[in-house]
């Protein structure tokens, strides 16, 4: 065997015995006070985490009793007894508390205490193990304060009700505000499930699980509807609801949050009601505005039908000129029933309803009622050549704005001009106006006119309710404000210019949309029957000249009729011979039992005879007369009348609404 060279050959022996490798490994632990005490509790060992902790140096420490490290409290308790007392019979002491530093200052520890035994089994110390728990102890003070705080902040909390529950709908805690709002104290309330709160409309739909599952797979449940005090009386709610989840992200409840919302609520119908009342006003200013220029045309058509009436007296068998009079006399009425129309739909009384249209479309069906309002004198001119979108807002207010702002061009013409409605796509509206309008492409609506203009010093007024500058008698101030409230509602501006002496241009900035008119498709199905031209019918008519004229009409058009001239005495008369008709025909508006009436009645009593409805009321219970019966709108045309006998003839029992 080779011998080692000579420099590794004389090295000397390893000096760390296995006591100082050990010893040198605990005094490397700085975060832990490791010592030894001997079987009367003195200091026999000191680390350097001793040391660090405790402020004592070893040859201040070694030999003292370990008790020092106790606050007086503790020793006066014989604490320090007690520990070694533990670990000697136990085998283990473990406990935190309260020690004192060698300068006076306390700290939070962990102790844990052992005995040393020898090999005989005899006790000869302690093996001691100290850490510094203060920062924890400090962490979790602060969040016990916290929570503390915010359990305050949660209990003192009064407008809301804020309250937990468990993942089956349990409340399991309660706020005072849920007390206050909802009338339970926590004692009434805990433990019982949610859905107490409902109304019991929405407890029969379901309501209260759909909320849970919307908050569990949505993440978040939100709405506002009517909620139960313990007393009974409902209040409007504001409701969110969110999942609760642990650590492990196991789902543990609910958190709710209600607020009582319902003088909010009133105040916001209260607003809305006034908003359509401002509406109203508005259709009945313009409408008062247009009695005039109707009352002209009427007598216009009215003169076309008598003139052509006395010519025809005088035509004899001149069947050409007989032709022209009686297609005067057609086309005149066609005219006076749509200038009827068109009055009544503007004044019905509707609540605001957001429709998809087109401006020039809209307008250009107005055509006929904006001649009327400004007059001969007043040349009209429309231009849409460059509007292609769309817009959604309410078609009623549109109409109103448009014939609020055509009152104000006609008055600032008194001796005519020229009235100007245009629109046209446009990306963007100028800066002034974007701060407060919604974002996106505009369509700009303007109407020109080529009037006095407004003073400068007024300008900045024209929109004040009640604000006008006309007369007394002339208006009440209200139109360009309707027109301000409808732009700012559908989410767009308004511009105006104007110079005096010249004319003003009011422009209207809405917001174009992606969305497509609504398009009613016709039920053609029921029209591949067969006609029917035979049918006898029961008309009920309460106007003598009218049922006479129309008992004459069905004669005429090979139909054998019956009148009656009431509701009650239609139902006598079909007590006794219900199965000789095919169809009842009636009247809407009549004294006593009206139209409507009679008809639900039939329907009850024989269902298998067809009603049909007709009305010269053009308002929105004429229209829901529509959807339940066949209704004709007078004034009618034969072919009208034949076609709906037909349709409501030819529908089988079975079909027919019950």
């Amino acid at each position: 065997m080779t011998a080692p060279p000579a420099d590794l050959a004389d090295e000397a022996p390893d000096p760390l015995s296995g006591d100082h490798r050990f010893q040198l490994l605990v005094d490397a632990i700085k975060d832990h006070a490791i010592y030894l005490l001997d079987a009367q509790g003195r200091v026999s060992s000191w680390n350097t985490g001793a040391q660090r902790l405790k402020g004592y140096s070893a040859d201040e420490i070694i030999g003292q009793h370990f008790s020092r490290f106790y606050t007086p409290e503790d020793i006066a308790t014989g604490l320090p007894e007690r520990a070694l007392l533990a670990a000697r019979t136990t085998g283990r002491f473990e406990a935190q508390g309260w020690r004192v530093r060698k300068d006076g200052t306390c700290f939070w520890t962990s102790v844990h205490i052992e005995p040393v035994l020898g090999s005989g089994g005899a006790l000869i110390g302690y093996a001691k193990v100290t850490r510094d728990l203060s920062q924890l102890l400090h962490s979790e003070q602060a969040l016990l304060a916290s929570e503390e705080r915010f359990r305050l902040l949660v209990q003192g909390v009064r407008d809301y009700a804020i309250y937990m529950l468990d993942p089956f709908g349990r409340v399991s805690n309660w706020n005072a505000g849920a007390q206050l709002i909802k009338g339970y104290t926590a004692r009434e309330i805990l433990g019982q499930h949610f859905s107490r709160f409902y109304t019991a409309e929405d407890r029969a739909r379901g309501e209260p699980a759909r909320a849970l599952q919307v908050a569990l797979s949505e993440k978040k449940y939100e709405s506002e509807a009517w909620r139960v005090r313990k007393d009974g009386s409902r209040f409007w709610a504001s409701v969110v609801i969110d999942p609760l989840y642990d650590e492990a992200g196991t789902h543990i409840g609910f958190a709710k949050i209600t607020r009582d919302i319902t003088e909010r609520k009133r105040s916001q119908d209260e607003m809305d009601r006034a908003r359509e009342a401002l509406a109203q006003a508005q259709k009945l200013e313009a409408i008062g505005r247009l009695t005039g220029g109707v009352a002209h045309d009427f007598n216009n058509l009215l003169t076309v039908i008598r003139s052509s009436v006395e010519l025809l007296r005088r035509t004899g068998g001149d069947e050409a000129r007989r032709t022209r009079y009686v297609e005067a006399i057609a086309d005149a009425a066609d005219r006076a029933a749509l200038l009827t129309k068109q009055l009544l739909a503007f004044a019905r009384q509707q609540p605001l309803r957001p429709e998809v249209f087109h401006v020039g479309t809209r307008v250009a069906a107005m055509k006929q009622m904006i001649e009327t309002l400004v007059g001969a004198q007043v040349r009209l001119e429309f231009e849409f050549a460059a509007c292609q979108g769309m817009i959604e807002a309410d078609a009623g207010q549109f109409d109103t704005a448009i014939f609020n702002m055509a009152i104000n061009a006609k008055d600032a013409m008194p001796n005519g001009g020229q009235l100007k409605i245009s629109a046209r796509d446009v990306e963007e509206i100028p800066p002034a106006l974007r701060q407060a309008a919604a974002h996106g492409d505009f369509l700009a609506v303007s109407i020109e006119d080529t009037g006095t203009g407004i003073e400068p010093s007024t300008l900045s007024r024209i929109f004040d309710p009640f604000f006008t500058t006309k007369p007394v008698t002339k208006g009440t101030g209200l139109g360009l404000s309707q027109v301000y409230g409808f732009v700012k509602q559908s989410g767009g501006e308004i511009a105006v210019a104007s110079r005096v002496g010249e004319g003003t241009c009011f422009t209207l900035y809405l917001p174009r949309t992606s969305k497509l008119p609504a398009v009613a498709v016709p039920d053609d199905s029921r029209d591949v029957l067969p006609a029917r031209r035979d049918l006898s019918i029961l008309l009920v008519e309460d106007n003598d000249e009218v049922g006479e004229f129309e008992l004459g009409l069905l004669h005429e058009m090979g139909h054998p009729g019956t009148r009656a001239a009431s509701a009650a005495e239609a139902l006598k008369i079909l007590e006794q011979q219900h199965a000789n008709f095919d169809l009842v025909f009636s009247d809407v508006v009549m004294p006593g039992i009206n139209g409507l009436e009679l008809a639900k009645e039939i329907r009850r009593r024989w269902p298998d005879l067809p009603v049909v409805l007709t009305s010269g009321y053009s308002h929105a219970v004429a229209d829901d007369l529509g959807r339940e019966f066949e209704l004709l709108h007078k004034p009618y045309s034969v072919r009208e009348l034949q076609a709906l006998f037909d349709r409501a003839a030819k529908t089988p029992p079975r079909f027919r609404r019950k």
